[in-house]
């Protein structure tokens, strides 16, 4: 026999209540009891961490840096502990859009880098500079000190030292610049159709001298 309890008859429930009081407060303990097991397990499972490989997490304990914590489990002191950073330590590259630089003999160019990095100190890459773009700055160093013809033909040189540059910069803030690498550059229009007009002013020249070889 099933009986079925219409808790929409209030005038039931409240003769109910009134009868059988032990029983009510029985049920809410027993609610009250649940959802207090939930929120004690939700908060259990939310203090668990699982660091995967190549990756770290800077821990802090109120406000104040406690440790690091590499591949493994690990367990957060409720309202105590809090994960600050997850820091990803593989290879990681960045693709600068392109910047405006200035040449020794004055000629504005632009040009777009690519920089391959990788984070060796998560703390210090944790509390460093934050959104410090110092490959703009280095760039502009570095091609102040060349002129057109030079930058054009020593992406290596340039390449080179931009790494070094940056690879000093950033060694305070926990980070290795391992490689960087110019894209493009882009000259000023008028210096391209220059180029152009250039290229095709030798090449009629080689073909006039071909010709005149051909000819004897």
């Amino acid at each position: 026999v099933v009986f079925v309890l219409d808790t929409t008859d209030t005038a039931f429930v409240q003769r109910l209540y009134d009868e059988r009081p032990e029983t009510f407060a029985g049920l809410t303990g027993i609610i009250i009891f649940l959802l207090f097991l939930i929120v004690i397990a939700l908060m259990l499972v939310s203090c668990v961490k699982i660091v995967p490989q190549a990756q770290a997490l800077v821990v802090e304990r109120l406000g104040a840096y406690l440790g690091t914590w590499s591949v493994g489990v690990h367990f957060l002191v409720p309202f105590v502990d809090r994960v600050a950073k997850r820091v990803i330590l593989k290879e990681q590259v960045v693709d600068f859009a392109p910047q405006p630089v200035i040449t020794k003999d004055n000629v504005t160019m632009r040009i777009d880098t690519v920089v391959f990095f990788q984070i060796t100190d998560p703390k210090l890459f944790a509390y460093g500079v934050e959104n410090e773009n110092l490959t703009a700055t280095t760039l502009r160093n570095i091609i102040g000190d060349l002129e057109l013809d030079q930058t054009l033909t020593s992406r290596e040189t340039i390449n080179t030292k931009m790494r070094a540059s940056l690879d000093i910069a950033t060694d305070p803030w926990g980070i290795k610049v391992n490689r960087v690498e110019l894209k493009n550059i882009i000259p000023p229009a008028a210096i391209q159709d220059a180029m152009e007009k250039q290229m095709k002013a030798e090449r009629e020249r080689r073909e006039a001298i071909l010709r005149a070889e051909g000819e004897k």
